[in-house]
């Protein structure tokens, strides 16, 4: 951390001793011993996010490096499975508090860990005792070996000097939390110990009424587990990480690092509320219709830098000022100067809008705030100091950012600077003409001032550079290296430099306490510009293939879907389908043989759920959902049908973690149940786990190999049925059949029933022995259709059952008018009066 070298935090373990000796006793590795910056010499990449300046780093790359550090803390004896969290992100100055009630599988927290991606969590050294380690502590390091750990004392976990933190630091704009957490024990001790922690291991301390802290209850966004996520290609490609064939790949045109980290977060935890999805899809069709509006804004959005990095590294006092600090808080304030230039503009591409979200954020620029801090900046630095790419550009401005005649040391160090630059340029001149070869000056951060110059070895004399010249590096034709006297002006260069960055520091330290009490307004900006950007990305997204605004009801009607990724990857719009779920016909079984596009199409509708709770347009030609509170999938792989404990048991905790956490809003995604045993036991966890489900009115999709599972749309009336149809080609000779995939779905099981056959026949396999089969597989098929056939009252007790859904669903959604009302219940009535038994098949038949 540039707020001090290590020299100086180590000095302090001995007097802080945050965790303690006995946290490591019979652990693995992954507990850090007593003092925290005891391994900090192998993992100290991971702190030094607060040590440098904001940049403009590519959105894409926003999450390559972790900065979330998080503290879990559950309650003991009768409050165990109560569970506190805090975590702060190093690049964003935002607390967010969380604490539930979870079970025995700690799924919400696994869950909430996945998503913030930690750099290192912190637990209670009693989680992790000898020969007494919790099953949270147990799990969670199960899931995230990578991660690193660390154990503090349990009095640093206190809720009481956690309130303290949050009264202390919370910016008055986010006061209304003290309400929110005050009663909330857990996850206010988990905050004590994690900025306790954090000021530790920064060195550096949180200005009074600096931070964001919010809590985030889990009622206000759908749960997706991480196996889930990545079942579905989220944000992670299964196959290569790096690749971009996800769906944030698919919706990701955001321009800043922020606006990236939005999309993600919404992406793994869509919103539950229709009122404000609807919001933002107002937004997103406002920008599609006003293409002025969608390229006005998409250009002053570009410019801004990571505004949130900004101000976590504005709200941080350094206990002790070092060249470093110096240089970063220059910086950032010339970043602040750039940022706050950007509002006018932001303003001016805003100021048409119609849709109440972004008149909202119209309204929110009007703050004089920005305008206040502005003001005060341009007193002291200079108008045209301003955010430049290039470390020797960067340099100078930040040299000459104060205005002259402030401070006269300070003008006296910039000219002795400004001559000590113009002598090196004379002197690499000078050195030019002297030896007859092409120099130029050149200057990098690392390096400081150096010669450079492209020629061909052959025209050196001896093919060598004269003698003076030394740390000689050479690519291709081109050649750099110094001398002994540059190496002394780049000395005298950069002690100059210290003397311009302390004096300036000074200069920048008072302009930052005279603007400090104003500087809260960056929170709303550095939403307003997060927001805008991901609205922005959404709307690009639709402009490149033909999406669809969804509508949200009580059904999950998509008319002529399809799989975004898939289109990415295959660079056409992919097969389309329908899909048709509603309270009365909630549970779809969905067949059909291997490849024949089933977990494509599965994940395709879990994908489409999750884009339209985000407030982006669906690939569809219309769309209708039902808000999902919980996502589940569990998906299989064609190629993954091997029989073995292993994965039997994979599938078992799949299908146990959805049975314990699936409510009636959830949407329930089941793809190849019990592949991993025999056929009779995968037909019976198969047949159970659907009745259970069953009870429920969640929205479930089931696809299997297991024709049986078909029949219980003769017991259950919410069951339906579908599969993919598949096409017979015969070859040109006439002897062999090929099957050719559709993709299309379709009303109905598969009639594929003997796909193993039809396999066998193209082998090698003798001709009686394929005879024999397809024999022994007709007589138990017919004795198996016998035991099941439905009866004409179970045939009339399910059409009565889909009439009455029909007419509950039609008054609660109709838009039609009178007219065409009538019309579509007579067409009601006669799909009734179609689907019952003729007359005299039953004595209940009227």
């Amino acid at each position: 951390s540039y707020f001090g070298d290590k020299s100086s935090c180590v000095e302090n373990v001995s007097t802080l001793n945050l965790t303690s000796s006995s946290s490591v006793r019979g652990l693995n590795s992954t507990c850090i011993g007593k003092t925290p910056l005891s391994t900090r010499s192998v993992c100290r990449s991971h702190t030094p996010l607060m040590g440098y300046s904001v940049t403009s780093s590519s959105a894409v790359s926003a999450h390559a490096v972790a900065s979330v550090i998080v503290a879990v803390v559950e309650g003991r004896g009768l409050a165990r499975g109560e569970v506190g969290m805090a975590s702060i992100d190093l690049k964003n100055p935002e607390v967010i508090l969380s604490q539930f009630a979870d079970n025995t599988t700690y799924a919400k927290v696994i869950t909430k860990l996945k998503i913030l991606t930690p750099l290192e969590i912190i637990m209670s050294n009693t989680a992790c005792d000898a020969g007494n380690t919790t099953k949270l502590f147990s799990l969670i390091t199960e899931h995230f070996r990578n991660v690193t750990f660390t154990t503090v004392q349990r009095k640093y976990f206190n809720e009481t000097k956690g309130l303290e933190y949050v009264e202390q630091l919370c910016a008055s704009e986010f006061s209304t939390i003290f309400m929110e957490v005050q009663s909330k024990y857990y996850c206010l001790a988990a905050a004590a110990a994690l900025l306790k922690y954090v000021e530790f291991i920064q060195n550096s301390v949180y200005a009074p009424k600096s931070l964001k802290v919010r809590f985030q209850g889990s009622e206000k966004t759908a749960m997706i587990d991480s196996s889930s996520a990545q079942n579905l290609e989220l944000v992670i490609n299964n196959r290569d990480s790096r690749n971009s064939h996800t769906l944030f790949g698919v919706l990701n045109y955001t321009k800043t690092p922020g606006g990236s980290r939005r999309l993600r977060s919404n992406i793994l935890e869509p919103l539950v509320d229709a009122e404000t999805i609807n919001t933002r899809l107002d937004c997103v069709q406002e920008l599609l219709q006003d293409e002025e509006l969608f390229f006005g804004l998409q250009a002053v959005i570009s410019k801004f830098l990571d505004t949130e990095q900004l101000l976590s590294v504005l709200v941080q006092i350094p206990k002790q000022d070092t060249v470093k600090t110096a240089e970063s808080k220059i910086t950032n304030l010339i970043y602040l100067k750039h940022t706050l230039e950007l509002v006018e503009p932001l303003k001016a591409a805003l100021r048409s809008c119609n849709t109440p979200l972004l008149k909202a954020y119209y309204n929110s620029l009007e703050d004089t705030r920005f305008g206040i801090i502005l003001e005060k900046i341009t007193t002291v630095i200079n108008d045209d100091t301003r955010y430049t790419k290039g470390c020797l550009n960067m340099r100078t401005q930040k040299c000459y950012a104060v205005k002259p005649n402030i401070n006269e040391f300070l003008d006296i160090a910039r000219r002795t600077y400004t001559e000590i630059v113009d002598d090196i340029a004379g002197m690499i001149t000078q050195l030019a003409e002297k030896y007859s070869l092409p120099m130029k000056t050149s200057f990098s951060s690392a390096r400081g001032f150096f010669i450079q110059m492209n020629v061909d070895c052959s025209t050196l004399p001896n093919g060598q550079l004269p003698s003076e010249f030394t740390k000689i590096t050479k690519m291709k034709n081109t050649y750099s290296f110094t001398s002994a006297d540059l190496i002394k002006m780049n000395e005298r260069c950069q002690e100059s430099l210290r003397e311009i960055y302390h004096m300036t520091y000074l200069i920048v330290c008072k302009l930052l306490n005279e603007i400090y009490e104003h500087i809260h307004c960056l929170y709303k900006l550095s939403d307003i510009v997060s927001m805008l950007d991901m609205l922005l990305s959404f709307a690009h997204a639709c402009t490149l293939s033909d999406y669809v605004r969804p509508e949200f009801t009580d059904t999950l009607a998509i008319k002529q879907g399809w799989h975004p990724i898939l289109e990415k990857i295959a660079m056409e719009k992919p097969v389309s389908n329908n899909t048709y779920l509603t309270e009365g016909n909630n549970f779809v079984i969905i067949t059909g043989p291997n490849m024949s596009g089933k977990s494509t199409y599965l994940k395709q509708i879990a994908l489409c759920q999750i884009m339209a709770q985000i407030g982006s347009y669906v690939p569809a030609e219309y769309c209708s959902f039902r808000i999902a509170e919980q996502i589940f999938t569990r998906i299989g792989m064609d190629d993954d049908i091997e029989t073995n404990a292993s994965t039997f048991m994979k599938e078992m905790k799949e299908i146990t973690y959805i049975i314990q956490n699936a409510n009636d809003k959830s949407l329930i995604i089941i793809d190849e149940l019990g592949r991993g045993t025999s056929a009779e036991e995968g037909i019976g966890i198969c047949y159970a786990a659907c009745e259970y489900l069953l009870n429920l009115k969640a929205f479930t999709l089931f696809a299997t190999h297991f024709l049986e599972l078909c029949h219980m749309d003769a017991l259950y009336p919410n069951v339906e049925n579908y599969h993919f149809e598949v096409q017979h080609v015969r070859s040109s000779a006439g002897k062999k059949e090929k099957i050719a995939y559709t993709y299309a779905l379709s009303k109905g099981y598969t009639e594929e029933k003997n796909y193993g056959l039809k396999a066998a026949e193209v082998s090698s396999l003798p001709s009686s022995v394929i005879l024999d089969a397809k024999e022994i597989t007709n007589h138990i098929a017919k004795q198996i259709l016998h035991r099941q056939k439905s009866t004409p009252q179970m045939i009339k007790q399910r059409a009565v059952y889909h009439l009455a859904m029909r007419l509950v669903q039609t008054a609660r959604n109709s838009r039609l008018d009178p007219d065409s009302l009538r019309i579509f219940l007579k067409g009601l009535k006669k799909k009734y009066e179609a689907s019952c038994p003729a007359p005299g098949q039953n004595d209940e038949q009227q």
